[in-house]
């Protein structure tokens, strides 16, 4: 099969339910990693706490620190008593958002939401596809102290358990607000392992990419040609790109933690025919097998949803049998899969 007619079934596999992770471990460092030669498809059971064996100095470890907004808030409609759910997805210009509401259908046009006893209020401006809402908001002081004390976590759609500390759904680096969701290959990551890391001349690199809710957004094309990918907002700084080009000048490998990384690498890789520039905007870039590899040489990962986006993404750098045989690997060892899940290591 060649892989222009390669189809979303192409990238299924099975995944008994009990092994979606429903919670972090305590010590994040301690969960498994499986690590992947992508030219051999060979694999090895390991812990994340070894990954400092898997870098060398010299290396660029990269890292996106976005964090996660308390973007879900629950709303009434003043005049009728109504309750909504509004969860915040990206922020349009100054206090007008992209949004989902739920029910949508009380949510017309000219709609009043009050968050809070009125600490927040929202009006609706535009009806969008799927539930979506154009809203403004309007409160005293700075809205994101306002969003903190009334907002939760949105947590992806499988995890039904509820979470003790926010916190954990944050990565120890995370910085820049702005994400409806996890960079979750980050999660695994304690500052005293980056410590290590860092005093074995490994260099540390962040650099910032928005997750959009559209990463849980499953496929529903059969020709993956045809799926159409939800866009990201990214920003790659001056002296970032400077010492990514660095390590790459002195032949050290470009390891991103994340998919979120390798897209905002990729897609500066892309524009600027394989050069590392500083760069900001937004991304749409779809990875899937038959990609160029532009930048980046090895990265971590966690367990991708059967059948999407991010599955294909990791496939465009392994080859397709190389990761569905290292998932059923997975499966077969009960590895923790998903955002709480255990980690890979592909090189």
């Amino acid at each position: 099969m060649t892989d222009k007619h390669l189809t979303t079934e192409d990238f299924d596999y099975y995944l008994p339910e009990e092994l979606i992770a429903q919670t972090p471990l305590e010590e994040r460092d301690q969960s498994r990693m499986l690590v992947l030669d992508s030219k051999t498809g060979a694999y090895q059971d390991d812990y994340f706490y070894d990954v400092i064996d898997h870098l060398e100095p010299g290396d660029a470890l990269v890292m996106n620190d976005s964090r996660v907004l308390p973007a879900r808030i629950y709303g009434v409609k003043p005049e009728t008593g109504g309750h909504l759910e509004v969860l915040l997805l990206n922020n349009i210009e100054g206090d007008k958002w992209e949004t989902l509401v739920k029910p949508a259908k009380r949510a017309k046009v000219g709609t009043k939401i009050s968050f809070g006893d009125g600490a927040l209020t929202a009006t609706v401006l535009e009806e969008l596809d799927h539930g979506g809402r154009i809203v403004e908001f309007h409160y005293e002081g700075i809205f994101l102290e306002v969003l903190e004390s009334l907002g939760e976590m949105p947590l992806p759609p499988y995890i039904k358990e509820k979470l003790d500390d926010p916190e954990m759904y944050q990565t120890v680096y995370s910085k820049e607000v702005g994400s409806a969701a996890a960079p979750t290959a980050g999660l695994h990551f304690t500052k005293e392992l980056l410590e290590k890391i860092e005093a074995k001349g490994v260099k540390l690199v962040y650099l910032t990419l928005h997750v959009g809710l559209g990463t849980f957004r499953p496929v529903s094309v059969d020709n993956i040609e045809d799926h159409k990918m939800h866009s990201e907002f990214y920003r790659l700084s001056k002296e970032a790109a400077q010492t990514l080009n660095e390590v790459k000048q002195n032949g050290g490998k470009i390891v991103a933690t994340g998919t979120t990384s390798i897209r905002t690498l990729e897609t500066i890789g892309s524009k600027f025919n394989g050069e590392i520039k500083a760069d900001s905007g937004w991304t749409d870039i779809f990875i899937k097998p038959g990609y160029e590899w532009k930048v980046v040489d090895a990265f971590i990962t966690n367990f991708h949803l059967p059948k999407s986006t991010l599955v294909m993404l990791v496939a465009a750098f392994t080859g397709r049998e190389n990761i569905l045989r290292a998932y059923e690997h997975a499966v077969a060892e009960k590895y923790r899969f998903f955002s709480f899940g255990d980690a890979m290591f592909i090189y």
